[in-house]
């Protein structure tokens, strides 16, 4: 599809070759579990007997149409582990690559794609989940709002803007992944630094909320810190707590000092955007918080202020409706 609708792809091309099998075979008593670096590559065996993640670091496979058979992931375990195990049979079998490559647009006319349509990169650390999952939800309340006749001027094109960046910075990561696993003396010399800061608690708290998609956020604009990032699930003095009430894909103004004002300012956006009104169970500087059906916050207040709050309901979610 993205090629029938005239997408560019950009990238940089594959460097390796990576297998993913549940097999049968003999000889592996000799294979260690987890995680090994070898001179010829790395695999990992476990933790359940057969299963076994090999990459070879020398070049992409000559044809990755080929089906991947016993012979080939036999071959390939021998070269990084130096086992010389026999596979007998394959259950399960999948070759990868490092090849990274993203559209330029999200968008072309009235086509958009999503997830693998939009990127692709190494499977190493799981994240292409988590950035196939957001890109669905970002882009997902948005086409509901286009078909339902309410969405804003230039709402769909808010979605490359927010998620090309985040995009762009997991295949960067993934990248910096493969450049780590080489073998040669600099790469482990590197590796060897990466290993000591991930021993730190900073460091490790540090990459790993980043993998996990905590610290993304969306340049939105505003002044209030909170306004691009993903919302707090905030405790509520009823027993609830903020990410129970996202329940129909509405959106959600918390109001948290019971505020006539401004359940009056949005009563135009009613069907749309739902009032919570409740008080934290802990005393906060936060006073309201406008956050989109996909969980990002669009508008913040401390002490009261309701600045921009009209203009923010307005830019994500359409016109005030007549009363």
């Amino acid at each position: 599809m993205r090629k029938l609708a005239g997408f560019e792809f950009p990238g940089v091309g594959p460097e390796i070759t990576g297998h993913q099998a549940i097999v049968d075979m003999t000889g592996a008593e000799e294979l260690r579990m987890g995680w090994n670096t070898t001179p010829s590559g790395i695999y990992t065996y476990g933790p359940m007997p057969g299963r076994v993640i090999t990459v070879e670091l020398d070049g992409p496979p000559a044809d990755r149409e080929t089906p991947v058979t016993a012979a080939g992931l036999q071959h390939s375990i021998r070269t990084v582990s130096g086992v010389p195990v026999v596979v007998t049979a394959v259950h399960s079998a999948t070759r990868f690559t490092d090849n990274t490559r993203q559209v330029p647009d999200y968008r072309k006319g009235r086509v958009l794609v999503a997830g693998d349509a939009a990127h692709v990169h190494s499977p190493f650390g799981g994240q292409g989940l988590n950035l196939g999952v957001g890109d669905a939800v970002n882009l997902g309340w948005k086409l509901s709002g286009v078909v339902r006749g309410w969405a804003p001027e230039g709402l769909l094109d808010t979605y490359t803007a927010e998620r090309h960046p985040i995009g762009a910075w997991v295949l960067e990561w993934t990248r910096a992944q493969v450049a780590l696993m080489r073998t040669d003396a600099r790469s482990r010399a590197l590796r060897a630094v990466i290993a000591e800061l991930l021993a730190s608690r900073d460091g490790a708290t540090g990459v790993f909320e980043k993998i996990s998609g905590v610290q993304h956020r969306y340049d939105l604009g505003g002044g209030h810190p909170l306004i691009g990032a993903a919302t707090p699930d905030i405790e509520l003095a009823d027993g609830t707590r903020l990410g129970a009430h996202f329940t129909d894909a509405e959106a959600v103004l918390l109001d948290l000092t019971d505020s006539a004002e401004l359940r009056s300012r949005a009563a135009g956006w009613s069907g749309r955007v739902r009032v919570v009104t409740a008080k934290p169970t802990q005393p906060r500087e936060l006073s309201a918080l406008l956050v989109r059906p996909d969980g990002c916050v669009a508008w913040a207040a401390d002490g009261g202020d309701l600045d921009g709050l009209e203009e923010s309901l307005g830019r994500w979610f359409g016109a005030r409706s007549a009363q």
